[in-house]
Parts: structure tokens; sequence; C-alpha cells
């Protein structure tokens, strides 16, 4: 499967080595409005061009490698309008239960384990290391930042972004569009939108 990567940062660089690490599927370069054509991207993979491109070279797939929630949503959007299939990024290191679903576009980096009963939604990230206890929700466009801990029963509304070595105890649900700082441990239902951070997690604002 030839697959095209929208974005050429730090973030595509990690998509591309998953990309790279899985069976059946090859990586064709990077799409991306910020650096010239025919440039050397991440991992010695080319840079395509920009959004025109899409259309101009062959390929089977795409993902959206780009670590803004917001931004992710926008060009995700536009590419299901445009009728493109999106591959989910699966590092082979991670452990995912036999019965979890896991959406359109997602992006799982090495280490990540999501136990039985679990739902992740498309276009969503779990990022390195992070664990998924039995029967979450992980809604659309979501980012669970590295190191992070959701227990059982946790619902991730979308857009959210959970921080880096955040933990959220079991049956607790975060808002869409919410921001769970950094090492926040999160005991309490998150309102939509709110920024939460400290042990335990105190509101910040909206």
């Amino acid at each position: 499967m030839k697959v095209l990567i929208i974005g050429s940062g730090g973030h595509a660089r990690i998509v591309a080595d998953i990309l790279l690490a899985m069976k059946g599927v090859e990586p064709q370069g990077f799409i991306s409005q910020d650096v010239a054509q025919g440039s050397a991207g991440p991992l010695g993979l080319p840079v395509l061009g920009g959004d025109e491109a899409v259309d101009k070279i062959e390929h089977d797939a795409v993902v959206v490698a780009i670590g803004d929630n917001r931004l992710r949503h926008k060009l995700y959007d536009r590419l299901i309008a445009a009728g493109e299939t999106l591959i989910s990024a699966v590092h082979p290191t991670a452990i995912i239960a036999p019965d979890v679903a896991v959406g359109k576009g997602c992006m799982v980096c090495a280490g990540v384990i999501v136990n039985t009963g679990s739902r992740i939604g498309d276009n969503a990230i779990l990022n390195t290391g992070c664990t998924v206890d039995h029967d979450c929700v992980v809604g659309q466009h979501v980012h669970v930042a590295p190191g992070v801990n959701l227990a059982g029963d946790v619902t991730v509304g979308q857009g959210a972004f959970v921080g880096i070595g955040s933990s959220v105890v079991p049956g607790v649900t975060i808002g869409d569009w919410a921001t769970v700082g950094a090492g926040a441990v999160v005991i309490s239902d998150v309102s939509e939108s709110s920024v939460v951070v400290g042990v335990p997690a105190k509101l910040l604002g909206k």
C-alpha cells in the first residue's frame, strides 16, 4: 500500500517511522506547504510538494501527521470529502486487544497498550507509551500524549488533549476540546473546552 504523509515536522517523522515498520506499507513521502518540493524529508523520504501534489502522485491512502488537534481535524475532513482513504499508522510494538475498535487515520505509537472493550475514534493520536485501559472511549481528533495513563471506563471527548505523563482515574469524562496539563491527576469530570492542571487537577480556565 502506497501512503502519502500529510505534514513534515517532528510528528510526521514519527508517523513515517511507524509506516516503515508496518508490513505491506510503503510511505511515498511528505506533503508539506512549508518545505520545498524535492527536499529530503525525515528518514530519507522526499518532500513531494504541497496540497496540490496529492492529486498528482499515485497513492492508495494518506495519513494526517500533524499534532495540532484542530488543524488535523480540518485536514482530515477535507481529505475525507475529497474521497481519500485514511490509513492508521500502528507501530508493531503496540498491544491492542482483539476487540478494540480503532478508527480511520489514527496514530498508535510504540509501546502503547489499549485494553479490551475500548474504542478509539477517527484521526486520534495515542502517543508513545500511553495506556488505555478497559472500556475507554477516545473520541475523534483526540491527542493522548506520551506516558498518559487512562484507567478503565474513561471517556475522552472529541478534540481533547491529554498532556504528557498525566493520569485519569476510572469512570471520568473529559469533555470535548478540553486540555489536561502535563503531569495532572484527573479525579473528576472535566467540562468541555476547560483547561485543568495539577495534582489533583483543578480548573485553570477555558
